[in-house]
């Protein structure tokens, strides 16, 4: 019955997640010796948001099913194959008593929370309010680990605001999706419309960056690392507008005011219940390790490598800056994610499950 639930649940949750997923998933025991090795992991981390189906809900079901962690484990943590994931390398390589599963979607992440496979996962924000909403109140946010990951990527360096994509055609991956959304608050903030500017769907990142590698001219919406991967392979190609710039300037009048939100982490009120002290321990290596990766990018992205994270590790280090990696809790994540949340909802109430989550969704006050 329990794995029936989590079935039912995970093909629910296909109709609103608005984050990561691909046609495949991938599970590692995130030791140093044993990772995946796929150039396809870092195409669907998190920061890309592909729209889920229900088939892949369906497979991400199966997956969560067969996840098989050490019986010894203090806690076993999800995440997805990104910016994400590449914020946790120091802790999975230091923590030996915690497993870690790294997954290419996020279906497979929430069917595992719902199974209770999973205790913790780092998730896209929007999709920890639907998690939140659907499981009613099964689950709270403990922070914040990535910021915004969007860039406008083109050869076109006349674009200097989102006023100067008027007339023009942006590429993007799938509609309804956190990019998608992103995009269209930040049009509408700055006085323009989907009338205004063609939007064009894709289904992944890597269709968005051949189309630029055909064609330096075109403007594209990518999130990082697929950008590096694009400037890389085209050296005409650069950043001409990052939205998380943009999204703060759009928010500087706001009652709210809040960051563009890649990342949460969410555990099981369950789990957090009986284990507070790991759920603690868990949010100060979480820390530490963010700070690692961003302090010793060089380090760091031999270990992403390692862990099968990112294919190459000069891509790995030079995305590194641009990823948005950091760990906010407490005041600092309600203050970021509250208003971010509400915007998203204003957007379209789907967006976060069709409500902004109360503040018991909040997990405060659990370090000392």
């Amino acid at each position: 019955m329990k794995k029936g639930m989590a079935c039912f649940l995970a093909l629910a949750l296909s109709m609103g997640l608005l984050a990561g997923c691909g046609s495949n998933t991938e599970t590692t025991a995130a030791d140093t010796t044993a990772a995946a090795s796929t150039e396809t992991s870092t195409a669907e981390s998190g920061s890309t948001e592909a729209e889920t189906t229900a088939a892949e809900s369906s497979a991400a079901e199966s997956s969560a099913a067969e996840t098989v962690a050490p019986e010894d484990a203090v806690v076993r943590v999800g995440a997805l194959s990104g910016p994400t994931s590449m914020g946790l390398v120091s802790m999975m390589q230091n923590n030996p008593d915690m497993y870690f599963q790294v997954e290419t979607a996020a279906d497979a992440l929430t069917a595992a929370i719902i199974s209770g496979d999973l205790d913790i996962a780092l998730v896209p924000a929007n999709v920890a309010a639907i998690l939140y909403n659907r499981t009613e109140g099964g689950v709270s946010v403990i922070d914040v680990n990535t910021l915004s990951v969007l860039y406008v990527v083109s050869a076109d360096t006349s674009i200097q605001s989102m006023g100067d994509l008027a007339g023009r055609t942006v590429y993007l991956t799938g509609k309804g999706t956190t990019p998608d959304y992103a995009l269209q608050y930040l049009l509408s903030a700055n006085g323009l419309s989907t009338g205004d500017v063609t939007l064009e769907y894709r289904s992944e990142a890597t269709e968005v960056a051949s189309i630029l590698a055909e064609d330096p001219s075109a403007i594209g919406l990518l999130p990082q690392p697929f950008v590096t991967v694009a400037c890389n392979q085209n050296e005409s190609l650069q950043i001409v507008l990052d939205l998380g710039a943009e999204w703060e300037k759009a928010q500087e009048d706001s009652d709210m005011p809040c960051s563009l939100v890649t990342g949460v982490t969410i555990v099981r009120n369950e789990f957090l219940a009986e284990h507070s002290d790991v759920v603690v321990r868990f949010m100060e290596e979480h820390e530490k390790s963010a700070a690692f990766t961003n302090e010793n990018p060089a380090e760091a992205a031999q270990m992403i490598v390692d862990l099968g994270i990112v294919a190459n590790a000069q891509v790995a280090e030079q995305a590194i800056p641009y990823c948005g990696i950091t760990y906010l809790d407490d005041q600092d994540m309600l203050l970021a994610l509250a208003g971010y949340l509400q915007t998203l909802y204003d957007l379209n109430p789907e967006a976060v499950g069709g409500e902004v989550p109360s503040t018991e969704f909040y997990a405060l006050g659990l370090r000392p």
